[in-house]
This record gives structure tokens, sequence and C-alpha cells, in this order.
């Protein structure tokens, strides 16, 4: 008899049907005899439903209330499904974020989880209960609610995984697994049956949407064993595992693409130590993430060119911090908001020679400028043009024979 944390994304249970649904994969699992504690998403939606709501009172709603208005979504596909549970004659109850409690640090819309009561569900789970917790929330030690950021919930299920020493951890979304590429855009694109922790962080991390980065990296730092799964078909899904297991047979796994990305470049900026942390410390400060950084020295070696990438919602923000920055001195600042990031991932590029050529060629062949470029072991990002996001998918996705 297994303990299992099983996560239902919002496709999972966009309408009383599926949560119905739900109910009878949990009871099906609950008759092998598993303990489980069941991990739930808003209804698909709803999260942007009231995110206009709180936009339609003001642009500037107040940070607190946004987080206890948004963690209402998980509250009520909680207490749905485990009704739904005790209707099949499964014992379930539902448990909020501060009756457990899941104690969070951090931001509001931004906080992570540090522990958590294990006393209470432990012992239902003892006496043949199926617990129901809301994902994306917890709680700070000031008493306040606070969320864990988009796509949340899966942190909720890993660190659930974890603090309650489960043996699996079972994602189920509305797709079969992770995938090569968005079989939404490529309907080529493949179901990857095992992906190691590093590559699935990299993808997730690059724009795939399956699962959110922090959970991955949670995952591996602590072995926790995950399974990618589709709550409406019973085929098998996609491991997740660690990097003993990594298969260097491959070049590329996937292809991931990002269509949220603007760069931003300084021209003739001061060359001289201590520029580049002058720049962007402020940023840092305002809580922008900078990704990739392109640096070109003048022929001259007095002046550089400095240019970064972020998120395009940052860029209003970033612009007025560089304005605003009296300890550095630049020509000029030139920005493009029509940006996307493509990127290949797999854990064969680091023995396999020629993976960085057949990329550039691949985007030459279709007349794809490369903007920036960004590699590490596992991975290889550019820049280009938005239009060019999906030609470039596709093709890459071709040449890596990963159709």
């Amino acid at each position: 008899m297994a303990k299992k944390v099983l996560k239902f994304g919002g496709t999972s249970v966009g309408s009383i049907d599926r949560i119905l649904h739900v109910a009878k994969i949990i009871k099906k699992e609950y008759a092998a005899g598993h303990k489980m504690i069941v991990i739930v998403s808003a209804m698909s939606g709803k999260t942007n439903e009231l995110i206009s709501h709180s936009k339609n009172i003001s642009k500037n709603f107040n940070k607190r209330e946004l987080d206890v208005l948004l963690a209402s979504g998980e509250q009520v596909t909680s207490a749905l499904l485990a009704g739904a549970l005790i209707e099949h004659g499964v014992m379930s109850k539902s448990w909020l974020n501060f009756q457990i409690p899941i104690l969070t640090e951090g931001e509001h819309s931004n906080a992570r989880i540090i522990n958590m009561n294990i006393s209470k569900i432990d012992k239902f789970l003892s006496e043949r209960g199926v617990a129901i917790i809301p994902g994306f929330q917890g709680i700070s030690k000031n008493g306040d609610i606070t969320t864990l950021g988009r796509g949340g919930s899966d942190a909720t299920a890993v660190a659930v995984a974890k603090i309650f020493n489960a043996d699996s951890c079972e994602i189920y979304t509305d797709v079969d697994g992770v995938f090569s590429t968005d079989p939404n855009k490529i309907p080529v694109a493949k179901k990857i049956d095992k992906i190691s922790y590093d590559e699935m962080l990299e993808l997730s991390s690059l724009g795939a949407k399956v699962m959110q980065p922090s959970a991955v990296q949670t995952a591996m730092m602590y072995n926790i064993p995950l399974e990618v799964r589709s709550t409406f078909t019973d085929r098998h899904g996609t491991e997740i595992f660690n990097q003993v297991n990594l298969d260097y047979t491959k070049s590329v796994t996937g292809v991931a693409y990002s269509k949220d990305e603007a760069k931003v470049t300084l021209i003739s900026v001061q060359d001289k130590p201590g520029v580049a942390a002058n720049i962007f410390e402020p940023l840092s400060k305002n809580q922008i993430n900078v990704d990739m950084v392109i640096q070109n020295i003048s022929s001259d070696q007095k002046t550089t060119d400095i240019t970064f990438t972020i998120k395009r919602d940052d860029l209003l923000k970033t612009i007025d911090t560089i304005k605003n920055n009296k300890k550095i001195q630049y020509e000029s600042l030139t920005h493009n908001d029509k940006v996307s990031k493509i990127s290949i991932v797999g854990a064969g590029m680091v023995s396999t020679p020629g993976v960085t050529f057949k990329m550039f060629k691949g985007l030459a062949e279709e007349k794809i400028n490369i903007l920036a470029i960004s590699t590490s072991e596992i991975k290889l990002s550019v820049i280009i043009n938005e239009h060019d996001t999906l030609k470039a998918v596709k093709k890459l996705h071709t040449t890596f024979d990963l159709d």
C-alpha cells in the first residue's frame, strides 16, 4: 500500500462533470488500498475571472487582498471534490491552508512553502480517509493568506510529497505527458516516456507549461519521483527521474519556446570594472529577472554594448530603472518587445558534436535571424523575431528528428 500525492490541474477539474470523473479516478486508487493526498487547482478560467474582478475594482489592487481573492478558487474545488468523493462512498475531507496549516514565506503572489503540520492529515489517512488540499496557497507567519504564483499547485504537490514522505507524486493534466514541444501548435510532437529532472527543469523554465519550474527543482533536490499523466486517458504518462538515469543517446529531447520576452541594449557604455554590477543591481532590487546577457567591446576597447533579455511585462519598469540610474553612462538605449526565445534541450548535447551548427544551419535555411544566444551543458537558446517563432520550432523539431 503506497502513499501517493495526486495533483489535478485546472482543466482536469474544469466542470462538475470533470470533478465527478476525477472522483472516479481517486476511488479506483482508493480501492487499490493506497493512502492519498489530493492537491487541486482552481477550475479552469476561474483564476483569470478573479483577476479580472480585481482589475475592475483597481488597476493597483492591494496584493494582500488579491491573494485572499485568488485563493478562493482552489478552496471551491477542494470542497466540491471532497463532496463528490463522499457521494461515491469514499471518506474524504477538504483541508484549507490555515487548517493544516501550510506555512509560507516571501511576498504576496510569490511566496514559497517552508513547512506544514502533518499530524491531523496523517491521522486521517490512517483512518482510510482521502485528504483534499487546495494548491497554490499557504499562510504567512503573520496569519495572512499567501499564494505561490502561477502554476503554484505543482509546487504544493511536490512540497506535500516531500513533507509527508510520499512514495510518488502524480501530476494529472489534459495531455498524456510531457511532449517534445507544444502538441497544440506542432501536431507532430511526440510524447516523451522518460525525462530527467535536469531536462524537465530546463524545458519548464524555457516555456513548456506542463510543470512549474520551482516544483521540478524541489523534486530534483529531494529525489521525489514524478509522473505527468492525463486525467482523460489510461495511457502511460511521462516519468521524471534523477540524473543517474540520464539518456545520453539522444542529443535533443525537446524544443521549448517563450513569446513573452523583451530585449534591451545599452549602447556605448563605459568599459570599466563594476559597470555591469551597477547596471544589474538596481534591476535585481526591483524584482526584474534578467535572462541572457551579451557584451560586445568596441574596437577602441573604451566602450561596450550590453544586451540583455527580460520578461516583456517588466520592460517599462526596466527602462525606468535604467534611466533613473545615475551610476552608469551610455550613449543610447534601444529595446525590442517583439522577440521570442527558442530553446533546444537534451542530456546528450554535452557529448554530441555539431548540435550548435545544426541548430544555426536549420534557422538559416528558414532565413531566421538570431538576435542573441545563450548556452549551458544541456540547453541552447536563441532570441529571434516573434513572428518567426512557430517556423523556427517546426524546423528545429524536424532537424533533430523529433517529429
